[in-house]
């Protein structure tokens, strides 16, 4: 792996990028309440779900060791049309590229060979090493902090925006990119199986 002997300082400068969704009622897949034992379940435990889910959102941001970047709401589904569009904001640091097909089309391929990015090489399917899925997750946990769910999509962007921009802190951002370095080293000692992160 061409980054191995990367140093934090080396990751600090990174741009890491990635899309996510989020659900206005809870997530797509099992969640779970913690209760002393002995208690019971209370309503804010419970998180009811409505067919179809309720809508969700689709979101692309980035993060750099400085704090969270500018988050673009997706319309429909991300393509190598709109990937392109937002990376023409420009970006002057090192860039992982995840080789999603929308990543890595010809289209964005022939526009990234036209900017000055450094392009690092990246395995797919590896969210564990992307720390920007390290801040979604966190997000999504604040998201849950909130005793109603939204009553809208509109509202549900607009915590969506106050906790990105307000509530996440440039510190967590620099927590979880120093932890690249030992990423990788157990990413390389498991053979590129998944990680602890």
């Amino acid at each position: 792996m061409a980054h191995k002997d990367w140093t934090v300082d080396d990751w600090k400068r990174v741009i890491w990028s990635n899309e996510t969704k989020i659900n206005r009622f809870n997530s797509d897949g099992c969640t779970w309440a913690w209760i002393r034992s002995g208690g019971s379940l209370k309503s804010h435990h419970v998180k009811m779900t409505v067919k179809h889910g309720g809508g969700n959102i689709m979101l692309w941001s980035a993060i750099t060791y400085n704090g969270v970047g500018w988050m673009c709401k997706i319309n429909g589904n991300m393509d190598k049309t709109l990937y392109k569009e937002i990376l023409e904001d420009e970006l002057e640091r090192d860039f992982p590229n995840d080789n999603d097909p929308k990543h890595t089309s010809k289209l964005v391929k022939k526009y990234l060979e036209q900017q000055s990015y450094n392009i690092l090489e990246w395995p797919a399917q590896s969210p564990d090493l992307n720390p920007i899925e390290n801040m979604w997750s966190l997000l999504k946990r604040r998201l849950n902090d909130y005793e109603t769910a939204p009553k809208g999509m509109n509202e549900l962007y607009e915590r969506v925006t106050k906790v990105w921009y307000v509530l996440m802190k440039p510190e967590e951002c620099q927590k979880v990119i120093e932890t690249m370095p030992k990423r990788i080293k157990q990413c390389i000692k498991d053979k590129g199986r998944w990680t602890d992160y």
